[in-house]
């Protein structure tokens, strides 16, 4: 069985892929710090969807369930290079960082220390432990300014608008130096406006639920004139699933050192763009999730939120081309699939 490590399993898209990659016969590890920067119990009720006993979970001790948890910061290098050490990982996909275009505004510090930091100790546990292929997560994003859409990989991505931003499009930069540098093969994803069940709480989809369904007000920026590339959690994963065994090679022939593009390079390095390739007006979104609930929600305009973008258009030619996928599900039935989770998680007893 190849081994894979994923970082940030306690995330909603760490989780997700945790059970996807169980089902296809790896055997998974998996850590996460479990920071408060959101609800605590949720993250803990995706373990015990693992089978994780979460009753007495302590620092660097793993846990075995469908997967083995460990406890575990990125920012603590010595305990990071000892689990890589023991374990001799084939694959790594890191999905932990913080989160949140809007928090990053209020604490830029925290980015710098879990996303950079963080990042550049992953990348020094590769080094010192070669793996087959670092899957590292991006984000759309890092487009910022740009305006030119659908957003292509090949665009320039020089105008972040938040630290978020900034600390992502750093990791891109750090993943190709190390690439380069110590041949560890690195392909990173710009995701873009990930929804779905088990859902963070900080995200549209789960605020706007929330307050429908308690019949509350709920804010909505730029006075409702935004879209985006809303992307269901499975279709992700799939295109995450079939991108790990397929590392990238040094001396790529389609780069061209005298028109270089970012996301190819002459490293074992490649960037794409993981979205549905199909925008959404926001308050399409909104009336559509007002449909499933029936209901009509109590929206509150606001204007634009500073580092925010008014849209999103992921262009995805090169990654479907390159796993032979698209995305395939509907934004009705990943509303309707969102919903249906949400009610559950309310209502039973996921909370210790």
């Amino acid at each position: 069985m190849k081994k894979v490590l994923i970082t940030g399993i306690a995330g909603f898209i760490g989780f997700h892929l945790a059970k996807k990659l169980v089902t296809e016969g790896y055997d998974v590890f998996g850590i996460d710090n479990l920071n408060d920067y959101y609800d605590v119990n949720l993250k803990l009720a995706r373990l015990r969807e693992l089978d994780i006993d979460t009753s007495d979970i302590k620092d660097n001790e793993p846990i075995k369930g469908e997967v083995t948890y460990i406890k575990l910061d990125l920012k603590d290098l010595s305990e990071l290079k000892d689990l890589f050490k023991v374990n001799r990982f084939d694959f790594v996909v890191n999905l932990a960082a913080q989160a949140g275009v809007r928090y990053s505004l209020i604490n830029p510090h925290s980015y710098v220390d879990n996303n950079i930091t963080g990042f550049l100790n992953l990348l020094e546990s590769c080094r010192a432990y070669p793996v087959d292929h670092l899957v590292f997560a991006s984000s759309s994003s890092v487009y910022g300014l740009s305006e030119e859409i659908p957003f292509s990989e090949d665009n320039s991505a020089e105008h972040p608008l938040a630290m978020y931003a900034a600390s992502k499009k750093a990791n891109e930069m750090m993943a190709h130096s190390y690439a380069h540098l110590y041949d560890i093969p690195c392909t990173g994803l710009r995701f873009f406006t990930v929804y779905g069940p088990w859902g963070r709480p900080d995200m549209a989809l789960y605020i706007f639920t929330k307050a429908m369904e308690e019949d509350k007000e709920f804010e909505v920026f730029n006075n409702g004139k935004m879209s985006r590339d809303f992307t269901y959690v499975d279709d992700i994963v799939e295109s995450v699933k079939r991108l790990i065994p397929l590392a990238p090679k040094r001396d790529n022939p389609k780069f061209d050192k005298k028109k270089p593009v970012p996301s190819k390079s002459v490293a074992p390095y490649q960037l794409f763009n993981i979205g549905n390739n199909s925008p959404v007006a926001l308050m399409d979104f909104v009336h559509a999730l007002e449909k499933e609930l029936d209901t009509k929600g109590k929206i509150v305009f606001k204007p634009m939120q500073p580092g925010d973008v008014s849209s999103t258009y992921a262009n995805v030619e090169s990654l479907f081309n390159y796993i032979d996928f698209k995305p395939e599900t509907k934004l009705e039935d990943g509303i309707k699939a969102f919903v249906e989770f949400y009610k559950e998680y309310q209502s039973k007893e996921y909370k210790e």
